[in-house]
């Protein structure tokens, strides 16, 4: 080997030392950099742990206002006329005319249509005709009874001059026989001029029945007729106009359910909304509250009427609306979110655990633990009912330096979102715990 390779090898040598050296410091320079971030994402972390425990609880808080209260219960129903009427016919038969279209106007008698006439025009010709026969009947038996009452008068006149001679006794009762039964007949034929007459005015009735009239002065809603249709009156009476007598004021009939009803009252205010128009709050106040129930899947609802005024015509019937009936109303009252009647404090006991849980090991929270039980009877935080006694009282959390402090104050009207309190030494503005921060 020459001396040429030997300095080759000594020099590849040292090249691969040196290398090695380098990646050894490398890794080395890598973990005391790691080491160090673990070391400070541990020192924030029970940094951060200390300072809470240090705090204490937070506690979420709202002051105690004094404003209004108002209980509103909401209901939905239908807007309709306050009388609506509706128009049909007693007679069969063909419509002729139809004088009027849904939206008219019209005024109580006027026509609105007429239905064809041609039956019952022939039908009095021929009653007239049978009232004349009628009245001829009689005159005949008229001048009958008076030809039998004058036979008769001659008859008895004889037997008197003639001692009872002359006529013979049966002859005379053949006479006045005949004379009875003519009296009879004047009788009959008159009878037949009352039930010809009557039928004349039967006839004449229904002829002025032919001609359908508003009964109501108001406005026509719908039409359900066409010239040349045929009305068919046999067994019941065919809708053919829908009248709204006045639409000026109307009635508003929602369903209340049965755990509201108890609460609503004639006379009470409310106002209401409709779709067509969403932007305008419409007045109206409860006329009466049915004490009938109805059923429908199980749910109990009772129906109630409200008087409406529309003045600008801007409502129509059938149009569905959204009311708010003003059941009770207190202004100028002291009041605090319903939160405040959820809030319960955490028990001392259940802060030592937190507390000990809180000072295990970085380590120990990391590494996963047994499965915990349910205890199931518990409720979820903010989710405990509020305690009232028979007086209607309740217990309230206040912030006093910075410690819960419970405070009984007695309810009154509540609207879902805020609830009149009233105690002893209350003011506005004083801080009531809605919820704890963990």
């Amino acid at each position: 080997m020459n001396t040429n390779d030997s300095e080759s090898d000594l020099n590849l040598t040292e090249v691969i030392q040196h290398n090695h050296s380098r990646s050894k410091t490398k890794r080395l320079l890598i973990s005391l950099i790691l080491l160090a971030v673990l070391a400070l994402i541990l020192w924030k972390f029970l940094g951060a742990n200390a300072a809470s425990n240090s705090k204490g609880p937070n506690f979420r808080t709202s002051t105690i206002t004094r404003g209004d209260v108002s209980l509103t219960v909401t209901a939905t129903g239908n807007l309709e006329p306050t009388n609506e009427v509706t128009v049909g016919s007693e007679l069969s038969g063909t419509a002729r005319e139809v004088y009027v279209d849904y939206n008219d106007r019209v005024t109580k008698g006027q026509a609105m249509m007429r239905l064809d006439t041609t039956t019952l025009e022939n039908s009095l010709k021929a009653g007239k005709a049978d009232l004349e026969a009628a009245k001829a009947n009689l005159a005949e038996a008229t001048a009958t009874l008076e030809e039998a009452e004058a036979t008769l008068t001659r008859q008895k006149e004889l037997h008197t001059l003639s001692e009872g001679r002359i006529p013979s006794k049966s002859e005379l009762s053949t006479t006045e026989a005949a004379a009875n039964r003519a009296a009879a007949e004047v009788l009959s034929a008159k009878a037949s001029i009352a039930a010809a007459q009557a039928q004349i005015n039967i006839i004449q009735s229904n002829l002025e029945k032919s001609i359908i009239r508003s009964p109501v002065d108001g406005i026509v809603l719908s039409r359900s007729i066409d010239a040349g249709q045929t009305v068919a009156a046999s067994y019941s009476t065919p809708e053919l106009f829908v009248v709204a007598e006045d639409l000026t004021q109307m009635k508003l009939e929602v369903t209340v359910a049965e755990a509201d009803i108890g609460r609503v009252e004639s006379g009470q205010s409310a106002n209401f909304q409709v779709d067509a128009w969403p932007e305008r709050n419409y007045e109206a106040e409860v006329l009466k509250v049915s004490y009938g129930s109805d059923e429908t899947d199980n749910v109990v609802t009772y129906s109630t009427e409200l008087t409406v005024s529309n003045e600008d015509l801007s409502l129509r019937p059938g149009m569905t609306a959204t009311a708010d009936i003003h059941v009770s109303h207190h202004s100028e009252v002291l009041r605090i979110p319903v939160a405040a009647l959820r809030f319960k404090p955490t028990p001392p006991e259940e802060n030592q655990k937190a507390l000990a849980a809180n000072k295990k090991s970085f380590l120990s929270k990391l590494m996963p633990g047994p499965p915990r039980r349910s205890s199931g009877g518990g409720r979820p935080k903010g989710d405990n009912p509020k305690t009232r006694d028979k007086n209607g009282s309740s217990i309230i959390w206040i912030l006093q330096d910075g410690h819960p402090t419970p405070l009984e104050v007695t309810l009154g009207l509540s609207d879902g979102s805020y609830t009149e309190v009233i105690a002893d030494g209350l003011s506005e503005g004083t801080e009531v715990i809605l919820s704890e921060n963990n």
